[in-house]
């Protein structure tokens, strides 16, 4: 049975899990909260991929013993040995009366185990609690784990009028300072930002993760370039020692060419081809392969343009600046072909209305 308190507790867990946002990938954030007596004994969450569980991180910090006390777990605790052995196993050791899990674990190593051995120790088990904002808090993961797929957000920064560059191409800067630094925060949350050739070319991009005062994970940077044009001179390719930098190319890239730049340190993925370009369907899969949970596509018109008609993003970050360039063959931020019919436009859901300086920022989900 459900008590206020458990959503209170919960709450508090989800604000920890929250603490791991860009270093547990491709694992999920989770948080736990020990609570004996009515009182919290001990806190923790699940800090970096590789480390220590939520569950584990909490016992570590408990100022009393924590035998008979409950435990609020966001996600439920894995019974298997994996680079940490199972957090049901301490759970059981340290006398736990009652555990409330947020959501079950679709890892099918997991999947509701985690839950019964808990329960054949003579645990009581309660689950479901605030589990519908816990899964749109995991939700990279839970596409990932279910489709090993990467969750596709894409990010773009326009004028009231819908452009991204003036007639001439000048681009800088469309946004303020502070929608900048957010796009900083974006690239410190996903895995790997991918951009194509176009903007590759046109900006020289470091596309690395700049966040004064705390520390980040860079992103893994990927260019979609079918020909291997990638310039040995540019920003990307000088610093493919300091930053995983990978090029998707199809067959049709010149030999020297991908010999020079994996010379330089970058990696090469060969990709299928659909109509002479990379199939961006086939580069998410092999990313995906690879272990990379989530991108932030911050492309030019034609690969926005293509990862939406093909079904392939899931939300969009779009930054609106005050500002007005006019112009038919300025660029917009989705080009493409384009559809013939308004009964065949994407639909996209809004969730949330920002003020990011004297900017706009709507956060959107895509309805596929």
């Amino acid at each position: 049975m459900v008590r206020q308190e458990d959503i209170e507790y919960m709450r508090r867990a989800m604000e920890l899990a929250e603490r791991g946002v860009g270093f547990t990938n491709p694992n999920p954030m989770v948080g736990a909260v020990i609570v004996k007596g009515g009182k919290v004994i001990g806190e923790g969450w699940h800090e970096r991929c590789g480390e220590w569980h939520a569950e584990r991180n909490a016992f570590k910090n408990c100022t009393v013993p924590a035998e008979g006390a409950t435990m609020y777990v966001t996600l439920e605790p894995c019974c298997h040995y994996g680079k940490t052995p199972p957090c049901t196993e301490a759970i059981i050791e340290h006398g736990i009366a009652r555990v409330v899990v947020g959501m079950e674990d679709p890892n099918p190593l997991v999947a509701g185990k985690g839950i019964a051995l808990l329960r054949e120790a003579g645990i009581e088990v309660v689950c479901g609690v605030e589990e519908e904002a816990l899964r749109e808090q995991n939700r990279v993961f839970l596409k990932y784990i279910s489709t090993k797929l990467p969750w596709v957000a894409m990010k773009t920064a326009m004028t009231l009028d819908g452009k991204i560059a003036t007639r001439t191409g000048d681009s800088k800067w469309i946004t303020g300072a502070e929608a900048r630094a957010y796009v900083h925060e974006l690239r410190h949350r996903f895995m790997a930002i991918v951009v194509g050739i176009g903007t590759a070319v046109a900006d020289d991009p470091l596309l690395n993760c700049r966040i004064e005062g705390r520390g980040v994970r860079q992103p893994i940077r990927v260019v979609v370039d079918s020909n291997a044009r990638l310039s040995l001179d540019s920003q990307l390719v000088k610093t493919a020692g300091e930053y995983r930098t990978i090029v998707a190319h199809t067959r049709f890239a010149p030999e020297e060419s991908v010999k020079a730049l994996r010379e330089a340190g970058v990696e090469m993925l060969l990709c299928k081809e659909k109509e002479g370009l990379v199939d961006v369907r086939n580069l998410l899969e092999l990313l995906g392969q690879s272990g990379i949970d989530s991108i932030l596509l911050e492309g030019g018109g034609s690969l926005n343009y293509t990862f939406l008609a093909e079904g392939l993003a899931d939300e969009l970050y779009a930054f609106i600046a005050p500002k007005i360039v006019g112009g038919m063959n300025a660029k917009t931020p989705v080009e493409g072909a384009g559809m013939e019919k308004m009964a065949d436009a994407i639909n996209l859901e809004l969730e949330n209305v920002l003020n990011v300086g004297h900017d706009v920022l709507l956060k959107l989900k895509v309805k596929n």
